[in-house]
């Protein structure tokens, strides 16, 4: 084992002990063994016991330990600590500015164990006001996590959105006419792995010269796929002007979908000069929307004419999940009010956290007064826009939502959401959300598995028996359209608005930009095939006025 193995292991061995607040004096022993050895110009294993011995800091203890190293491979007191820290706390300090104190707190005071989780406190600001990191820490933590995730080849929809635009614009700016986002991108996956891009004409290297300024480059080991600094993938098609959209078809849908059309008669050599649409009624199916090719029932609707029509932008009239800095947001009540005011919604319903979320500053009944005589006053100030008194409740363990009756009665609407004891089996999960769906205050359920994507599996709920409740006491479930949870899952929105269930898309906003969240959410829904008549906030302000007035009086 090289010199640099050895001083690897103790300097871990350090942090994991600093971390779980063991003797000061050992934690720097293995700091100092680490510095030494790691600056010695020979390998230590070529030194003899009395140079070693000589070593400044290199006691018997640790001769020992260098020897166990050598001999095992491994350091028996390293492999004690990692048992007692979440691998997700290791890989954390492994981020520039995250030693083993501030680990500590994020691990032991605020409960997160991933840097998912942490990427997710990052964008709901937790980290602002906590002692030791603030708004400059947070950024720099946001865009090392990112950094991280994005080594792993699989990236959230959103973070390549812009980049796909900026290529698009890039084939455009050339008099490229027919130029399109295809494959995952274009089905608005939640999840993709790379880039694919339509060009309407034959490859030309002059074409694709531009690529190289935005970091572009050959990727060695897979033919045609062009990789940037950042991990992402780029795939290129190319085709004649006169064949780009059934090419755009072939390359759109999953394989699935794909060959469901093949046996229906679709050939790419029969779509010369035809649009999509005309493509799908060729082969006698309805036009399928992009995010819906996914090879479940779409050809079955499509075949009988019973494709809905999709939510849109357009059709959200208000939102209904916001956050302000009387709890974890970065900005006031009335900014957040009025920039949703300004950006032609009809409503807000502002749900900052409850009293047990205390890691979000959560409302104490008394700030909850002060909150609704501030919304009294804005609702005069901002008419005809309508601020609705909105809470986010915690869902407690046994499923009691986070205040006394008297309290919950003061909320025009109450989201219901699961935040910590995420570890729970599927029975007394269920069991937990069950008892919350069948409390008369909750109007909505939140984000119902509490999963963040590419960081934590959802909380193991029976989805089925979950939606079916929610259709027996009328609760709304959310689709919380913050690309990094997009719960509920798309694959049951479809499901729960069978059984009658609305949905409600809201962006979970903690910043003036989370508001913009929603396009995200309305991807995902767009899907799962739901339409304008079953969400929830597609609603006016004078029919939700309705909806929580009769809900209130029952």
């Amino acid at each position: 084992m090289e010199n640099k193995e050895i001083a690897s292991a103790f300097k871990l061995t350090s942090k994991l002990m600093d971390l779980n607040g063991e003797n000061e004096f050992k934690v720097k022993s293995y700091v100092n063994a680490a510095f030494r050895i790691d600056r010695l110009e020979k390998q230590i294993t070529d030194l003899s016991p009395e140079e070693i011995d000589n070593i400044e800091g290199i006691g018997k203890g640790m001769i020992a330990k260098i020897e166990e190293l050598q001999e095992t491979g491994a350091l028996s007191e390293l492999t004690r600590l990692l048992e007692l820290t979440p691998p997700g706390i290791v890989k954390m300090m492994g981020i520039k500015g995250i030693g083993p104190k501030k680990a500590g707190i994020i691990w032991k005071e605020m409960g997160i164990e991933t840097m998912g989780e942490l990427l997710y406190a990052c964008n709901e600001n937790r980290l602002v006001e906590v002692k030791g990191f603030g708004e400059k820490t947070q950024q720099q933590i946001r865009k090392a996590i990112e950094f991280t995730i994005s080594n792993t080849g699989r990236f959230h929809w959103a973070a390549l959105e812009n980049l796909t635009n900026t290529i698009i614009k890039g084939f455009k700016s050339q008099g490229i006419e027919l130029v399109s986002a295809t494959g995952d991108i274009r089905r608005q996956c939640d999840i993709v792995d790379r880039i694919e891009i339509l060009i309407g004409q034959s490859y030309s290297v002059n074409k694709i010269l531009f690529l190289q300024d935005l970091g572009f480059k050959p990727k060695p080991d897979e033919r045609g796929i062009l990789i940037n600094d950042d991990n992402v993938k780029l795939k290129l098609h190319f085709s004649s002007k006169e064949m780009f959209y059934g090419v755009l078809l072939q390359t759109t849908g999953n394989d699935s979908h794909l060959n469901s059309l093949i046996e229906l008669g679709f050939k790419l050599e029969n779509t010369n000069n035809l649009t999509e649409e005309a493509i799908y009624n060729s082969i006698g199916l309805q036009f399928i929307p992009p995010p819906m090719r996914e090879g479940l029932d779409e050809i079955q609707l499509a075949k009988q004419n019973q494709i809905p029509e999709l939510v849109t932008p357009k059709d959200i009239k208000g939102i209904l999940h916001c956050h302000s800095t009387y709890s974890d947001g970065l900005k006031s009540l009335e900014i957040m009010a009025t920039r949703i005011r300004d950006l032609g919604y009809e409503y807000l319903g502002i749900t900052d956290h409850s009293q047990t979320a205390f890691y979000a500053n959560g409302l104490k009944p008394e700030r909850i007064i002060e909150q609704h005589k501030e919304i009294d006053h804005l609702n005069k100030k901002l008419a005809p826009f309508h601020i609705y008194k909105g809470i986010e409740s915690d869902i407690l363990g046994d499923g009691s939502l986070d205040y006394e009756p008297s309290v919950l009665r003061s909320f025009d609407f109450i989201i219901a959401s699961v935040h910590s004891n995420l570890k729970m089996t599927e029975d007394k999960a269920t069991a937990r959300i069950l008892t919350a769906i069948q409390n008369p205050f909750t109007t909505i359920l939140g984000h119902p598995t509490s999963r963040l994507l590419l960081a934590r599996e959802g909380y193991p709920l029976d989805h089925k028996t979950i939606i079916n409740a929610c259709a027996t006491h009328k609760v709304i479930i959310e689709l919380n359209a913050n690309p990094l949870r997009l719960d509920l899952d798309w694959r049951w929105i479809r499901y729960a608005t069978e059984q009658g269930v609305l949905i409600s898309i809201n962006p979970d906003a903690h910043s003036l930009e989370g508001i913009e969240d929603v396009r995200f959410g309305i991807n995902v829904a767009q899907k799962s095939g739901l339409t304008r008549q079953m969400t929830f906030n597609s609603l006016s302000k004078v029919q939700i006025d309705d909806y929580f007035s009769k809900k209130k009086l029952k």
